[in-house]
């Protein structure tokens, strides 16, 4: 069943990539929204009610987020607490009534899995199927966005993914399943959905894609874990985020994110962008 007009859906990251994108294509909408932010100032003006409200902060996300019908939970900011603030945060939407959410989670989520933050994930998906709540589960790749962007100012991606592949998604791509779910949301209940591009792709493939196309010499340099962490230690950043950063190539060195799959085409009508449609559009 469609959403009737006089339904709520609240989209959190409203101020982000997917959330923002999720938001301009549901203000057209016959959809009231209600947008979750941190900041009001960065909030998108005119599209909706604003709320207030930090995932970790379970009295201002409950307040936020009462009268809501279908919630679309974009995953918090990288932290060493940031499960702690998705359970926070789905209690606090349980609480407040809130009949179904939308998680945006990751390709392979599992307690096991190689990419660290995805183990995140899957303890996010857990407490939403143990909620009493309705549920949906976008699983999306890692973002095709980000491949160009990992090349140093040498034009080298640098890291211990061998020759594993990765069918990386765009954000827009991700954003436009999220819209579709959105409107109408019923018929996605207790459901998961894998997104990802029209294609896998090694690093040596981006690298040479990105020189093609763009023109910008670009290659890839596959390090060592050891090389991994040793040239990424001078960042200065906690374990845990030396974590993710290395364990984003060893998943693919592992083949975790070798997988392509139809969800954003049956989501949406149209094919996933690929890498060199991509950057033809930038």
């Amino acid at each position: 069943m469609t959403m009737s007009p006089r339904s709520v859906t609240a989209i959190t990251g409203a101020t982000g990539h997917i959330g923002r994108i999720v938001t301009d294509l549901l203000g057209s909408a016959e959809t009231s929204l209600r947008l979750i932010v941190r900041d009001v100032s960065r909030a998108p003006q005119g599209v909706g009610d604003i709320a207030v409200a930090e995932y970790g902060d379970a009295d201002a996300a409950t307040k936020a987020l009462r009268g809501v019908d279908v919630l679309f939970m974009v995953s918090a900011a990288e932290s060493a607490d940031r499960l702690e603030q998705h359970l926070t945060f789905i209690d606090a939407a349980a609480a407040a009534g809130v009949r179904h959410v939308v998680y945006l989670s990751f390709l392979g989520a599992s307690p096991q899995a190689t990419f660290t933050l995805a183990r995140t994930h899957w303890h996010t998906e857990e407490r939403l199927r143990e909620s009493g709540m309705a549920w949906t589960f976008l699983r999306d790749s890692f973002y095709l966005d980000f491949l160009p962007a990992m090349a140093g100012d040498d034009g080298v991606i640098r890291g211990p993914a061998e020759t594993g592949r990765v069918g990386a998604v765009t954000r827009g791509d991700v954003a436009r399943c999220a819209a579709a779910i959105l409107q109408d949301p019923d018929a996605h209940v207790g459901r998961s959905y894998d997104l990802t591009g029209p294609q896998a792709l090694t690093f040596d493939e981006v690298a040479r894609t990105v020189t093609e196309v763009t023109g910008r010499p670009t290659t890839f340099h596959n390090e060592t874990v050891d090389e991994a962490y040793e040239s990424r230690r001078p960042y200065g950043v906690p374990d845990w985020q030396l974590d993710a950063w290395v364990s984003t190539y060893t998943a693919i060195a592992a083949g975790e994110l070798d997988v392509v799959t139809d969800c954003v085409e049956r989501l949406t009508g149209t094919a996933p962008v690929s890498l060199a449609e991509m950057l033809e559009q930038d």
